[in-house]
């Protein structure tokens, strides 16, 4: 992609006579960094971080399968109340929309119901902002039942202000939730409450989706497996790292929210211990609230994990900004990005980097503090696998206590029950007896403990 600037001398040429439909303009108006501001960056640093955003948001278009005509920086100096971009700006790009004949515009920013509409009457095109496009993402991708529910509930949250030429009874013609297709509807009143109807019953049905998954995370902590989750920003390559350390068969492309239901499986530490590896949805700069809110039953995966995997894809231009964009959605979360003893932060896609540049992130990653080490991977290739298995081990051990004991052979039930119940590192056969090495939960500790006169192990 070549993103282009109403500031430069863009070359606007089309090819005589073509007739180009069914295609979209994605817009990106960014506010300019003032001069002389203490936030005030260089000019190409600016120009470079709005091309990386615009290039984002033509992923996501894509991402739904939509045609780009064109992707156009539109630097704006202020936000305008009506139409987001002054008038000016509005003026060139209708002219822009009709030269491409293209259905749809895509603005890289929220706008406001008021500002949408003004711009679809001024533009004469459908009009989404990010917030509506990253929906219409979801409402494409969710494939289980929780998924489906958690999205169509965010997207009536955020269509209650926004019912003109969008909402339109629940019918999905084209798959995602109707932001640009349907016959659209005039009963304004009728949609409002038709609509909170459905909300009322979504959220009753995800509170009983709620239920469910804290009866299965119970059911977990009855056994020694402990949690492992993945979070990220989208396209870091968290699917593809499950893959690896799980030998599983998850769908992983090289596009924006390529997975978006979770997925538990089973992971073997080096030390033959087992733990749940959980995949999550991935995070993205400006992540609509309605989609946190809603997704809040699925990231319960990510607040009950005794560890967390921040996949970061280090050969990304906006790595650092990346990075600030998820450890957002973690504080919404709840949850400290900080937090050295539960967060583990995963340098992936070295694999991408020359010997020369490897090696500066190595050295990189050996001068960051011993509470704060960064794991290089390579979910392609294997690299760093191993190391960041035994990370992820020494942080689950760190967590549990190990005690020696020696139990009958003949006592069955005991030995099934520590089976059960702890991570058995040692078992060996001594005159009848069985000389045992557990590592166990600290809420099980003194059960062992006092059942077995068990005793910790000495470091």
């Amino acid at each position: 992609m070549d993103p282009r600037s109403f500031d430069g001398d863009a070359d606007r040429s089309r090819p005589a006579g073509a007739k180009q439909t069914g295609r979209v303009l994605v817009i990106g108006p960014y506010l300019r960094a003032r001069a002389g501001s203490a936030d005030a960056q260089s000019e190409s640093h600016v120009q470079r971080d709005a091309e990386a955003r615009l290039d984002e948001a033509a992923g996501l278009a894509r991402a739904i399968d939509l045609v780009i005509a064109d992707a156009i920086i539109a630097p704006i100096s202020q936000i305008r109340p009506a139409t987001y971009i002054g008038k000016g700006k509005v003026e060139e790009i209708a002219a822009l929309a009709k030269s491409l004949d293209v259905e749809l515009v895509v603005m890289d920013c929220a706008l406001a119901p008021i500002q949408q509409r003004n711009l679809e009457k001024e533009l004469h095109a459908k009009v989404l902002d990010r917030t509506g496009l990253i929906l219409e993402i979801f409402g494409r991708r969710a494939k289980t039942k929780e998924g489906s529910l958690q999205v169509e509930l965010a997207h009536l949250n955020y269509q209650r202000s926004r019912l003109v030429r969008s909402w339109t009874h629940l019918e999905r013609q084209r798959g995602g939730f109707g932001f640009m297709g349907g016959p659209g509807e005039t009963q304004i009143e009728a949609d409002r409450r038709l609509i909170q109807e459905r909300i009322t019953k979504l959220e009753g049905e995800l509170k009983k989706v709620q239920a469910t998954r804290r009866l299965h995370r119970a059911g977990r902590q009855r056994v020694p497996y402990r949690v492992v989750a993945l979070v990220g920003y989208t396209n870091a390559g968290k699917s593809t790292l499950f893959n690896r350390l799980t030998r599983a068969d998850v769908q992983a492309a090289d596009m924006l929210f390529a997975t978006l239901d979770p997925t538990l499986r089973a992971l073997t530490l080096p030390h033959g211990g087992k733990a749940m590896l959980s995949d999550t949805v991935g995070f993205i700069s400006n992540l609509p609230t309605q989609l946190v809110a809603a997704f809040r039953a699925t990231l319960e995966e990510v607040l009950e994990a005794d560890v967390i995997l921040h996949v970061r894809d280090i050969s990304h231009e906006d790595a650092e900004a990346q990075q600030g964009d998820v450890d957002a959605v973690l504080r919404q979360l709840g949850i400290n990005p900080d937090d050295s003893g539960r967060i583990i932060e995963v340098w992936n896609k070295i694999d991408r980097y020359e010997p020369d540049k490897r090696e500066e992130l190595l050295n990189i990653a050996a001068r960051r503090p011993e509470d704060h080490p960064a794991m290089l991977v390579s979910a392609v290739s294997g690299e760093g696998i191993d190391a960041l298995l035994a990370a992820i081990e020494e942080r689950l051990a760190a967590k549990r206590t190990t005690l020696d004991l020696s139990i009958d052979a003949a006592d069955g039930a005991g030995i099934s029950w520590l089976h059960r119940n702890s991570e058995v590192l040692v078992k060996e056969l001594h005159d009848g007896r069985f000389d045992m090495t557990v590592r166990v939960d600290e809420t099980k500790r003194d059960i062992v403990v006092n059942r077995f006169d068990a005793v910790p192990r000495v470091a």
